[in-house]
């Protein structure tokens, strides 16, 4: 494949050449003598690299706790449709033996999958976690850590874990944490109401990331630090849900000038009502309802992730911040690309790094998503 004449963003800038892709990697910017018969003309077009969304719980009707394997295909098919090239299916914490049977499923999927954004790995969000801070978590499904019930997850999903968020107060985390990072599992802290003290001693064990940074905690206080002190103090990698909504545009600017924009990622935290009108819908084993896009539940007032696409996830960033879409686009590609440990094949247009791509138009709506060399998403018309 070749995609001519687009806008294309290398070493963190943005200039006009070509793409050449074999066998679902970038060969080369220079297209001198290469004869291929799929050519993409991007002219007047970004091509960027694809959108990874480490923190999603479904879209268009389909929620990741409750998908069967079609639905998990026509769940990437329409994350492709939103420039998404990677995402992490993140589960919300539901009983032991629903999560076994969910991460068996993901993981049958990730073995055959051949269309639509590519299933990365499986975001365990608890349920080792806070009963003080659940947020949309159910109360009664929050348990102790348990290194065994967590090697059972990886078991079923055949080693497809990719990431976990805890709370640092859960007992028997520190364990956990170690065990996880042993086995390269990416830990993360999250709904939690800890010291500053102990989410430091998180992290000192090896959490590297914040579950979705100021939702789902307690505050910061001057006095008391807590886990928000931890992550804006520590090398900590930090999601933001840059809906709007969860999130002022200032905090959300506050966080990259204190972290500095590679330690930022930006994630949907999204529900199966998103791409969908406003009503009834569940999260897990929750009910949740959508009014003017905002998701909540119906008993509580605690929100329930977000309608949130990684197309206006890129929006949004670039309005609220100010900054051009060459530094944006870091926080939604390569940094959660790093924070994965898969940035030496994902994450940027570089040479030898997989055909990762969305192609744009000025307005940065999605016209092509490309995962690995192939087309997954087609909106040109052609």
């Amino acid at each position: 494949m070749i995609i001519k004449n687009g806008n294309v963003l290398v070493e963190g800038k943005i200039s006009t050449k070509d793409v050449f892709i074999k066998e679902g990697k970038i060969k080369d910017f220079n297209v001198e003598g290469v004869h291929d018969n799929q050519i993409i003309d991007a002219e007047e077009m970004y091509v960027l690299p694809g959108f990874i969304d480490v923190h999603t719980h479904g879209g268009n009707g389909i929620d990741t706790n409750l998908a069967d394997e079609k639905e998990l295909k026509d769940l990437s098919g329409f994350f492709a449709s939103k420039g998404v090239t990677g995402y992490l299916p993140t589960l919300l914490t539901d009983t032991h033996e629903k999560t076994c049977e969910v991460v068996e499923i993901i993981g049958n999927v990730m073995e055959k999958q051949e269309s639509g954004s590519k299933i990365l790995g499986i975001h365990l969000e608890g349920p080792f976690l806070s009963h003080e801070f659940k947020g949309a978590m159910p109360d009664d499904l929050i348990v102790d850590s348990s290194i065994e019930k967590f090697m059972e997850y990886e078991k079923k999903s055949n080693d497809n874990i990719k990431t976990i968020t805890v709370a640092a107060e859960n007992p028997g985390v520190l364990g956990l944490i170690r065990y996880a990072v042993s086995k390269e599992v990416v830990v993360s802290l999250g709904h939690t109401g800890a010291t500053y003290e102990d989410c430091m001693m998180c992290i000192e064990e090896g959490a590297n990331r914040i579950t979705h940074t100021f939702n789902g905690m307690r505050q910061l206080h001057q006095h008391y630090p807590s886990i928000l002190g931890a992550a804006l103090e520590s090398d900590a990698y930090c999601e933001a849900i840059v809906d709007g909504l969860h999130l002022h545009p200032a905090i959300v600017r506050l966080m990259i000038k204190t972290k500095g924009i590679d330690k930022v990622i930006g994630i949907t935290d999204s529900v199966m009502a998103t791409g969908l009108p406003d009503g009834k819908y569940k999260l897990g084993v929750n009910d949740i309802i959508v009014v003017d896009g905002d998701a909540r539940l119906v008993h509580g007032d605690s929100r329930a992730g977000s309608t949130l696409t990684m197309n206006k996830a890129l929006k949004n960033l670039m309005e609220f911040t100010r900054l051009p879409i060459e530094e944006c686009i870091k926080m939604i590609t390569i940094n959660p690309a790093k924070m994965l440990n898969i940035d030496n094949d994902k994450g940027s247009l570089d040479i030898d790094k997989d055909a990762d791509i969305v192609i744009m138009n000025k307005n940065y709506d999605v016209i092509y998503t490309i995962v690995e060399g192939r087309v997954v998403y087609n909106n040109s018309g052609k």
